[in-house]
């Protein structure tokens, strides 16, 4: 038995395979991960009913298990407020840069070979996008 607080195998066996540099999307449910990623990259549904799983418990239970080298989200309007970069900040490790790019430079980075794993969560809050860079484990 896995003790860890994340135990779906699919997630596990694909961070299990990533090494330095390969990337995660964690995509919320507006997001067209099927044409807006990688063609290699294994997709993993948990976007059954809208809501469920956040994106922000995703972040967190995978940040338990890897460490993030860089974190990426698409930049949004001035007069939006986005309550999930928030959390995100709150999440990611202190030292762990978060850039906001253009909605192009998003997807051309999401659909990089480096792109391994795509976990599509029930996230209705917009511009929740969040596209992780798997840094080294220093033992």
């Amino acid at each position: 038995m896995i003790k860890s607080d994340v135990i779906h195998p699919q997630i596990l066996g694909a961070l299990a395979r990533a090494g330095h540099k390969a990337r995660i999307l964690i995509s919320d449910a507006n997001y067209s991960f099927v044409t807006n990623s990688a063609p290699g990259a294994e997709i993993v549904y948990l976007n059954f009913v809208p809501g469920t799983v956040p994106s922000a418990d995703i972040l967190a239970g995978v940040c338990k298990l890897i460490n993030v080298e860089h974190a990426s989200m698409m930049a949004w309007p001035d007069d939006f407020e986005n309550t999930v970069h928030k959390d995100y900040v709150e999440i990611l490790p202190a030292d762990t840069p978060l850039d906001l790019v253009s909605r192009e430079e998003f997807y051309a980075s999401a659909k990089s070979p480096d792109t391994l794993l795509v976990i599509a969560s029930g996230e209705t809050r917009r511009f929740a996008n969040i596209l992780l860079t798997v840094g080294p484990v220093f033992l």
